[in-house]
């Protein structure tokens, strides 16, 4: 193999676990920041998280929510779901009960008052169409093809370097003697 292709090899190879490494701290990584990442499975807000979308959401003390911010929280029955909030209501018995108004930006109706304890968090930002990935990843067989392709990719590297350091030292001691 001349030294041209070995070189290449190298690059690819570096390239591929680079791209490795960086998908895993999009999909898992950024939770050790506080940033847990979610699926955006609907297009209620398309206009500015679209469907397919990986959205990432940051822990908020709901005291400090405010009209305007998008927040995730949980329906009736566990699922998420991640709409602006359109108005905050205070109870008139105890003003320390504070329930959110939320509207997804292209529904056209307001969606039922949402308790403060249902509140995950504020979203943050998201990245298009990683949330498919993501998806696919959570589940078999995209969860085993995802653990293969990595440990594969491991092993392609660790073979090419065992390779190209073998042909190194070969040529090294070629040239010595």
């Amino acid at each position: 193999m001349n030294t041209k292709t070995r070189k290449l090899l190298k690059v690819i190879s570096n390239v591929l676990v680079i791209v490795v490494v960086i998908l895993a701290i999009l999909l898992h990584g950024l939770q050790f920041v506080g940033l847990k990442p979610y699926s955006v499975l609907s297009g209620s807000m398309q206009s500015v998280y679209p469907t397919g979308s990986l959205l990432y959401i940051k822990d908020v003390n709901p005291e400090t929510l405010e009209v305007g911010d998008v927040i995730t929280y949980k329906m009736e029955g566990g699922t998420l779901c991640t709409h602006r909030i359109i108005e905050i209501v205070h109870n008139e018995d105890n003003p320390n009960i504070v329930r959110f108004r939320t509207k997804g930006d292209e529904n056209d109706t307001a969606d039922p008052l949402v308790d403060r304890d249902r509140v995950v968090g504020k979203a943050v930002f998201c990245i298009p169409l990683l949330g498919y990935l993501a998806t696919y990843m959570a589940v078999p067989p995209g969860k085993y093809i995802a653990i293969t392709v990595a440990i594969s990719l491991v092993l392609i590297e660790i073979m090419i370097s065992l390779v190209l350091d073998d042909k190194d030292k070969k040529k090294a001691h070629t040239e010595q003697n």
